[in-house]
C-alpha cells in the first residue's frame, strides 16, 4: 500500500515516485475533490472516494484491500505527512495490531532471495506500506511569495475539529512570542468563521502591524490568488479552507511583491 501525495494538485508538481504508485496502483482511494485533480491517472481502475470527515472510514477500507491482496494507493493532498492520511493509517493498524514493514525494505528482501518464517496467519496480518512524499502547502505558498521561510517557522493549523481551540491558542501564542514565522492552515470555514480573526487578535500581541502576511488561495492550482499585506489589514472574507496564510516574523520584509524572512548571511558576512 503506497500513501501518494498530490502536491498542490498540478502535475508538474507531483513527483515521479508518486506518479509510479498512482500508475501502478490496481485501487485508488481518497476524498473525491482530491481524486479530481488525477482523474486522468484513474482509468481502469477501482476507485474508492468520500466525503469530507470520513478519513477513518476511507484508511480503513484502503487497509482492508491492501491485506486482500490489492495494489492500494491512499492519495492525500499536499504532504501525507503534514495533516493528511499517513498518521490516521498508523494509528488504525496499531490499533489493528498489524504488522507493518516499509515496503521499499521489503522490495529489496525480495528481490535478495531473502525469505522469512511467518506463517500464512502472520501474513494475512502484514501490511507492506510506504508514505511518498509531496509538495506541502506552505511550500507552495512559500514559493510564490519569494522566500518567507528563510528562518525558523511554526506551521499550525486553526481548525478545531480535532483539536480543542484553547490548544491550538496556546501554541499560537507560544509561536508568535518566540518570533517564529507561521504558516497557518486551515485558517476560516463557513463553520467557524471568527477563529481566523481570533487567532490574528493573539498574533498581534507580539507583532508590528506592518508585519507583511502572504495570502496563496489555491496555490499551484486553478483559480489561484495571491495576495500580500500587512498584519492590521488581512481581508477575512478574501480568506478559506483552501487558502494558507504565512506570517512574517520581526525581520521579514517585502520588496517589490515579494516577501523576504533573511537568513543571517549578510549580517554575518557583510557586516
Amino acid at each position: 500500500m503506497d500513501i501518494v501525495s498530490l502536491g498542490p494538485g498540478s502535475r508538474d508538481h507531483l513527483t515521479p515516485q508518486a506518479l509510479s504508485a498512482l500508475r501502478a496502483a490496481e485501487v485508488v482511494v481518497g476524498y473525491q475533490t482530491y481524486l479530481e485533480l488525477i482523474d486522468d491517472l484513474l482509468v481502469g481502475k477501482e476507485i474508492v472516494s468520500g466525503a469530507m470527515r470520513k478519513e477513518v472510514e476511507r484508511c480503513g477500507k484502503a487497509i482492508d484491500l491492501a491485506l486482500a491482496g490489492r495494489r492500494v494507493a491512499l492519495v492525500s493532498s499536499g504532504d501525507a505527512g503534514i495533516y493528511g492520511m499517513a498518521g490516521l493509517v498508523f494509528d488504525l493498524c496499531r490499533k489493528r495490531g498489524l504488522r507493518v514493514l516499509d515496503a521499499e525494505a521489503g522490495a529489496r528482501a525480495d528481490s535478495d532471495g531473502d525469505t522469512d518464517t511467518d506463517t500464512d496467519t502472520d501474513r494475512e496480518e502484514r501490511l507492506r506500506l510506504s508514505v511518498i512524499p509531496g509538495v506541502a502547502a506552505f511550500n507552495a505558498a512559500a514559493s510564490l511569495l519569494g522566500a518567507p521561510l528563510m528562518h525558523d517557522f511554526a506551521a499550525i493549523s486553526l481548525s478545531d475539529h480535532l483539536t480543542p481551540w484553547e490548544q491550538i491558542e496556546k501554541r499560537l501564542d507560544a509561536a508568535a512570542a518566540a518570533d517564529f514565522v507561521l504558516a497557518l492552515y486551515n485558517p476560516r470555514s463557513k463553520a467557524r468563521p471568527d477563529l481566523l480573526g481570533r487567532a490574528l487578535d493573539i498574533v498581534r500581541r507580539h507583532r508590528a502591524p506592518a508585519t507583511p502576511v502572504g495570502i496563496l488561495h489555491k496555490a499551484m492550482r486553478d483559480g489561484q490568488r495571491r495576495l500580500l499585506v500587512r498584519l492590521d489589514q488581512v481581508p477575512l472574507v478574501e480568506v478559506d479552507m483552501q487558502s494558507v496564510l504565512l506570517i512574517g516574523n520581526s525581520r521579514t520584509y517585502t520588496w517589490g511583491d515579494w516577501m523576504i524572512t533573511p537568513r543571517g548571511y549578510l549580517d554575518k558576512y557583510e557586516s
